[in-house]
């Protein structure tokens, strides 16, 4: 046999230097290959997994487990006095008034700040379009779902607001919830308000981004993130170089009523090079001389800001919402935004009556002073009352009205304020405590009575509203004190 292996010129196994090439191996080596060897001797010798090899059970065995086995629920618990559950029913509504559960009451508590919601110009031009239309179109922007009334709108507002492009959404929570991860992906770095709405902090969860939140309206706070945030990026420049960086604010927060530091945030966007997303769902046609948001409020220049998304849900009366900025970031909603991409169109009907309350708006140019004098007037009637505190900015068509001290229970605040919006309805005033998915809220608001005011509003309308405010907040303050 050795002769053979020589005739082919390998030399034959030297025991004694095979063992001396294992005391010169490392040990780490040898420990590999001994593993290597143990695993492909059990995966040699283990059993093959068959389908079929499972245990047998008798017909008893087989009723038993059927009769023990508890479906989980589909849904968790609620609590069957949960609100949600025991709905007020609207069955009028229009102007200035609406009848909640059989009782009419002015209205201050839904978002009809320009009393779009029943005028007769917005309802005329709706029918017409229905009327040429239809009620919808039953497909996606992107599909058969475009239609002339869609374009004029987004050419309307792209020329109104003194931009390049606007795109029309059909649904005012999903433009930002949509907006934000068309552009914020996984690996960004995104500096949000805590005080921002739930559907941005739907945008924001759907982006898959890196958050940090500052604290709310505080530029000072994010300031502070930012100039971290600097500190890691000269650490790992490589790093820094790929990641995106967003600031996500509100142009008047809904859930506080305050308007952010525009003029602030757009020094930090420059300084610290960095792109700003602001919702301007609550500000549009409400602050500035002509209703143009917060940029004409603060007289700044709305191509500073990035990208800029309202619904038409409020001011405008309507449904739907839409997005400003360049054509550059426009063009790329329109292939990556999925509520414009993969939702039906805007019913045409609902673009032609967002058109024409936009032409009120230029045709009625005290609109917004007047809104303003009814703003002013609720904050100052309902500023200081004793054991509540009232958030949201003077000029604000959205105030908040909160207790002093909380008792540390928030549903138990929560009802205590409740108190006041059943007994303000039996007074003929339309009020509602803010709602929230409790255990969805990123950053939870204390309970809140909020007071929505609009244009439509009379001088003794006005002094109704906050005078039944007043005697009634007062009323239940007492009357839990002497419960106590």
């Amino acid at each position: 046999m050795a002769d053979a292996i020589m005739k082919f010129g390998v030399e034959p196994w030297n025991f004694a230097e095979l063992v001396e090439a294992f005391k010169q191996a490392p040990l780490y080596h040898l420990a590999f290959e001994v593993i290597l060897v143990v695993f492909i001797i059990r995966l040699i010798f283990s059993k093959s997994y068959s389908i079929e090899s499972t245990v047998k059970l008798t017909e008893a065995e087989r009723e038993q487990l059927v009769q023990e086995w508890e479906p989980e629920p589909l849904v968790p618990p609620v609590d069957p006095n949960h609100p949600a559950l025991h709905y007020k029913v609207i069955t009028k509504q229009g102007n200035n008034k609406l009848v909640v559960d059989g009782k009419e009451g002015i209205n201050v508590g839904t978002f009809n700040f320009l009393g779009m919601l029943g005028r007769k110009e917005t309802e005329d031009a709706a029918i017409q379009t229905m009327r040429k239309y239809g009620v919808g179109t039953c497909g996606p922007r992107g599909f058969f779902g475009t239609m002339d009334v869609h374009l004029n709108f987004e050419e309307k507002m792209a020329k109104h607001m003194g931009v390049e492009e606007a795109i029309l959404y059909s649904y005012g929570f999903s433009t930002i919830a949509s907006a934000i991860p068309a552009y914020a992906k996984k690996g960004d770095l995104v500096f949000c308000d805590e005080g921002v709405s739930f559907a941005i902090q739907m945008g924001l969860l759907a982006s898959r981004s890196k958050l940090k939140f500052f604290k709310h309206n505080n530029m000072a706070d994010l300031e502070r993130l930012l100039q971290e945030q600097a500190v890691e990026d000269k650490k790992n420049p490589k790093k820094a170089k790929v990641m995106r960086k967003f600031i996500v604010v509100e142009g008047l927060y809904v859930n506080h009523g305050t308007i952010v530091d525009v003029e602030k945030l757009i020094e930090l966007k420059y300084k610290y090079k960095v792109r700003v997303f602001m919702d301007e769902s609550m500000s549009f046609f409400v602050l500035g001389k002509t209703g143009r948001g917060v940029t004409e409020h603060a007289g700044v220049d709305i191509t500073d800001i990035d990208l800029i998304s309202v619904s038409m849900e409020a001011a405008l009366g309507t449904m739907g919402g839409f997005c400003l900025g360049t054509r550059y970031v426009v063009d790329h909603q329109r292939l990556s935004g999925l509520g414009y991409c993969f939702s039906a169109s805007l019913p045409p009907m609902l673009a032609s009556a967002a058109s024409m309350a936009v032409d009120i708006t230029q045709k009625e140019t005290d609109i917004f002073q007047k809104l303003r004098s009814n703003n002013e007037f609720i904050h100052v009637q309902l500023s200081g009352l004793p054991g509540y505190r009232l958030d949201g900015d003077p000029i604000s068509p959205i105030k908040h009205l909160r207790l002093e001290e909380t008792s540390g229970d928030w549903q138990k605040d929560q009802a205590f304020l409740e108190k006041i919006v059943v007994r303000a309805l039996d007074e003929g005033v339309v009020l509602t405590v803010a709602r929230y998915l409790e255990e969805e809220e990123a950053f939870l608001p204390p309970p809140s009575i909020r007071i929505a005011v609009n244009v439509t509003l009379t001088e003794d309308q006005l002094t109704k509203i906050t005078s039944v405010i007043r005697i009634l907040a007062a009323a239940v303050l007492r009357e839990k004190s002497e419960g106590e």
